[in-house]
Parts: C-alpha cells; sequence; structure tokens
C-alpha cells in the first residue's frame, strides 16, 4: 500500500493536487522542487533497485534522491494513489549528441498520464533540465518556472521529440545553445517492467556511461536550477547565476546536504570527490 501522506510530507505538499493538469503540473514541479535528482549509489559501487517499495525506502524514508528509474517509478506510485491513469515510457536523450550522430540508447523513463481525456507526458526524473507537464499534441508548447520553453514534435506515426529553448545555466550543461535543441525522444510503445528492468541495468553499470563515470546532482529550484556534476557546480535562481569548481572535500559534502539537501558521510563524500 503505497502511502501517499508519506509521499506528500516529503514533497512539502500540505493539501493533495487535483486530479486535473493543474493538479499534475503542480505535483510534478513540488517533486522536482523537493526531491534531488542524483545518482551518487552508482558512484558508490551501490546496485539501484527500483522496485516500489525500495524506492519509496530510500527517497521518502531516508530522504535521499535518485534518477530517472527510481523518482519516475516513485511518481507513477503516486499518481495511481491519486486516481490518475498513468503508464511509463522509455526515451532517448539527445542531449549533446551530433545531429548525425547514433542514436542513444533507451535510458530514460517518464510518464504518460491521462488527464481529461487527454494524453500528458509527465517527468518527475530527468536530470538535466526541468520540463513542465506537456499536452501530447503535436506543436504543443510550455514554460517552464525558469524561463526554458519546450516543443513537442511529432516526428512520424510512432515516434516523438521533446525539444528545449532556454537558459544555459538552468541545465547541467549538456546540450546548450542558442535556439531549439532537442532533448528526447520517444515513442507510445508499451513499456514492461522487464524493459525498465533493462534500462535501469545500462545506465547503472554500462563501463564509459554518464552515470558510471560522473557523480551527479541537480535540483529545480523556484525560479531557475541548481546542478553539481563531479566537482563543478553550477547555480541560477532567477537573474543570480554562480558556476565554480569545488576544490575541498568538506566544501563538497556541505554543498551537496545544503544546496541539493543529499546527506553523506564524510567517508562517502571524500570518496566522491576523489573520483571526481
Amino acid at each position: 500500500m503505497f502511502d501517499l501522506d508519506a509521499y506528500l510530507a516529503r514533497i512539502d505538499m500540505p493539501v493533495r493536487p487535483t486530479p486535473d493538469a493543474a493538479g499534475l503540473t503542480r505535483l510534478q514541479h513540488q517533486h522536482r522542487l523537493s526531491v534531488p535528482f542524483e545518482n551518487l549509489d552508482v558512484r558508490l559501487g551501490r546496485p539501484i533497485a527500483i522496485d516500489s517499495a525500495t524506492v519509496f525506502a530510500k527517497i521518502v524514508g531516508e530522504r535521499r534522491g535518485g534518477y530517472c528509474f527510481e523518482q519516475n517509478r516513485l511518481f507513477l506510485d503516486a499518481l495511481a494513489a491519486l486516481g490518475f491513469a498513468a503508464r511509463p515510457l522509455l526515451a532517448r536523450v539527445w542531449l549533446g549528441v551530433p545531429e548525425d550522430g547514433p542514436a542513444p540508447p533507451l535510458t530514460h523513463t517518464f510518464s504518460l498520464v491521462e488527464v481529461e481525456g487527454q494524453d500528458w507526458i509527465a517527468d518527475a526524473g530527468f536530470g538535466g533540465s526541468y520540463t513542465p507537464p506537456m499536452p501530447l499534441v503535436d506543436g504543443a508548447q510550455a514554460e517552464a518556472p525558469d524561463g526554458a520553453r519546450f516543443r513537442l514534435e511529432a516526428v512520424n506515426a510512432a515516434g516523438w521529440m521533446l525539444w528545449r529553448d532556454g537558459p544555459a545555466a538552468t541545465t547541467d550543461g549538456r546540450g546548450t545553445g542558442e535556439g531549439w535543441r532537442r532533448q528526447y525522444g520517444f515513442t507510445l510503445a508499451p513499456v514492461e517492467e522487464a524493459d525498465l528492468a533493462m534500462g535501469n541495468h545500462w545506465a547503472s553499470t554500462a563501463p564509459g556511461t554518464r552515470f558510471v563515470t560522473h557523480s551527479i546532482a541537480s535540483l529545480v529550484l523556484p525560479h531557475g536550477f541548481a546542478s553539481l556534476t563531479d566537482r563543478h557546480y553550477r547555480r541560477r535562481s532567477g537573474e543570480s547565476a554562480a558556476e565554480g569548481t569545488i576544490t575541498d572535500p568538506r566544501v563538497y559534502r556541505m554543498r551537496l546536504g545544503l544546496l541539493f539537501g543529499i546527506q553523506l558521510t564524510a567517508e562517502e563524500a571524500e570518496r566522491l570527490f576523489a573520483e571526481g
């Protein structure tokens, strides 16, 4: 049984959202304001389990974060408890991939949600930027609280592409530049538990891949975004921005705790800092 009250307390949402588009938007935004995106357990050599009980215990019980396969499992369970009809989708992340580069693997998951007869996409677990929920309509656009704009494009009978145009400072540094940039592509094909398990295994174990080689944390701010990739941090809130490189493991641990809400032991922080 999903403990909805505990989840809503974890994301600092005292009132249950209404089962409509406005409620979905508030729920997702509050989730990302409160729960950091992070892959630090991967870097610490710990297996990543994505069953409902384990994810709930980690993110709600231990007040940790997680990456997309963890965060969107929790978010899907919360949506179900609130009466939304939703299912998972898988996506290929195109940030930083050259226009003529090979297709990346299916390493991102998010949700397809039916709201008042209309399909929407909702994503509480993308670590590179913040995408608000959007109706699944060709040409649909939305603006995030940080000022970035998003657009959906139906690229063929089965595929979709999500595009982003916004400040580089409200990303984790990938895929930035002037104008519209591809964020991720997806289809509406059914996603089975085995598909999620395969994507999670690849993302957390494949040698040389992003989550295996970099320590990553990010958090949505009310009007901005903060990220930490290895020792390099960046933060933008409104018109205020800061960026730099951390040179002391004690500062690294403090920043993880104070800015991202990730509490690690001194030994854990020193290990991640040394590998950064």
